[in-house]
């Protein structure tokens, strides 16, 4: 909205600075920064006021695991509404709207809603069950179809959009994706990136610290690929417009930083399913949509390493009636292996600062 201030510069010269997109995106950041800082008091009361905290499952569930997060009673959830409020309303201030921007929005705010479905019906029942598996695949699937709609049918995405890339190649591996198989591959991206985030918010603070080294590479990487003379150098696809993706994944630094604020051990309020699934699935779209979707599985290797601890111990205990792992997702093995929960935050931190490293180097490396 605010970037239509470019369109003055006659008027007053240092108007001009709302055309360029790094200027934008640090005004979104710091937009989204204030304006969850600026909410979250009241949005916490809220939170406390209706009683609206997660029931903590008990020693029958999880074990030993149990003792150790029963301070974790009774601290709100859907926290998520924090990041949603600054996230969305910065990103409406600082981005200008084309069907990038329109359709990573709509998954956003989509997700959001299904997510706090989830939480409302957790805290209704008083339990750890929220809305069905299969209820959330189905409305994962449903977001891809609106969305893969938005973008086939639109003239200047619908060749763009059916271009798979993968690191370290010059051209596409597939020129043209079979439709099939480009809602199968979207709704995997989809989905497989937003229950990973979701199984990764498990202690104080990791998701979302973890949300902010992968939304500080794809800033990154839709900058370029939306800037013609950076994406013919490092060899990737030019998209027009894709440059403003990198304004909502500022957006999302800072209102993750606002967020993580008060997530930060002991938290005072959860993300839950409001935040988790809603991020992941922003993420997910984003990475589809420049050209990176593959490459956010290095990026998000944290949250890869998560989602396949869960995987794995399933799979071996039906398969062989035994666990690999103390207690799925992983950072609830090395918590049961006597880490501090604040260690094992700062550690994956640690780890995902790598991994984010990594990804951006895999641009380069063509």
């Amino acid at each position: 909205m605010l970037s239509y201030l470019a369109y003055f510069q006659e008027l007053f010269g240092p108007f001009r600075l709302f055309d360029y997109l790094t200027f934008r995106g640090i005004l979104a950041a710091a937009t989204s920064l204030f304006l969850g800082f600026l909410i979250a008091p009241w949005i916490l009361i809220k939170l406390r006021r209706f009683k609206l905290s997660q029931s903590i499952r008990d020693e029958d569930e999880v074990g030993n695991l149990a003792e150790l997060h029963s301070h974790k009673e009774n601290t709100p959830t859907m926290g998520g509404l924090i990041v949603f409020f600054a996230l969305l309303v910065s990103s409406l201030l600082w981005a200008k709207p084309n069907i990038y921007v329109i359709t990573a929005l709509l998954v956003y705010v989509g997700l959001t809603l299904v997510g706090l479905i989830d939480d409302y019906l957790k805290i209704s029942r008083k339990n750890s069950k929220g809305l069905a598996s299969g209820y959330k695949l189905l409305s994962q699937a449903l977001i891809t179809i609106f969305v893969l709609s938005l973008l086939i049918f639109n003239q200047d995405t619908h060749e763009l959009m059916r271009e798979l890339w993968v690191p370290f190649i010059k051209q596409p591996l597939i020129q043209k994706m079979p439709y099939w198989f480009l809602f199968m591959f979207f709704f995997l991206i989809l989905s497989g990136s937003s229950n990973a985030i979701n199984l990764t918010d498990g202690i104080d603070g990791l998701a979302i610290g973890c949300c902010i080294t992968v939304a500080l590479v794809y800033s990154v990487m839709a900058y370029s690929t939306g800037h013609a003379i950076i994406a013919d150098y490092l060899l990737i696809g030019f998209i027009n417009g894709a440059g403003e993706l990198a304004i909502i994944c500022a957006a999302m630094v800072g209102a993750s930083l606002a967020f993580l604020w008060y997530n930060a051990h002991p938290a005072e309020v959860f993300m839950g399913d409001t935040g988790s699934l809603s991020l992941g699935g922003l993420l997910g779209v984003i990475a589809f949509m420049v050209h990176q979707p593959i490459t956010l599985i290095l990026v998000g290797g944290i949250f890869v390493i998560e989602a396949l601890s869960v995987i794995i111990q399933v799979a071996s205990y039906k398969l062989r009636g035994k666990r690999v792992l103390k207690m799925a997702p992983i950072h609830h093995h090395f918590e049961l292996m006597g880490w501090a929960e604040s260690k094992v935050v700062v550690r994956f931190w640690i780890l995902s600062l790598i991994f984010a490293i990594g990804g951006l180097i895999t641009l380069k490396l063509r």
